[in-house]
């Protein structure tokens, strides 16, 4: 079950968005600048889902703290496998030192 939950994440991080958090700023301020969601979701072809899922993300940041968001969360992904994979060392290191006694 674990295994199935890692190898998920690490799917999740391979994805690689087509747009830059730059990129993405960028559009988010042309929707901001009086554009319609609809008009700037069409010109750079995503859904307005996807507009608003970036807004969600992204509103509000410049481009340092975006990068600065991307940074932390490639690290904190990559503290969490280091985790798992110590829990995982930590369980078979238990279970050979009970079939000890």
């Amino acid at each position: 079950m674990k295994f199935c939950q890692r190898e998920k994440e690490r799917q999740n991080e391979m994805k690689k968005s087509r747009f830059s958090e730059e990129e993405i700023i960028g559009i988010l301020r042309e929707g901001e600048s009086g554009s319609s969601v609809k008009a700037v979701s069409a010109k750079h072809n995503i859904s307005e889902a996807t507009y608003y899922a970036w807004k969600r993300k992204y509103g509000g940041m410049d481009e340092s703290e975006a990068k600065r968001l991307r940074a932390l969360e490639e690290e904190n992904a990559r503290l969490k496998r280091l985790v798992a994979d110590l829990s995982v060392q930590n369980q078979i290191l238990k279970e050979v030192n009970a079939k000890k006694w």
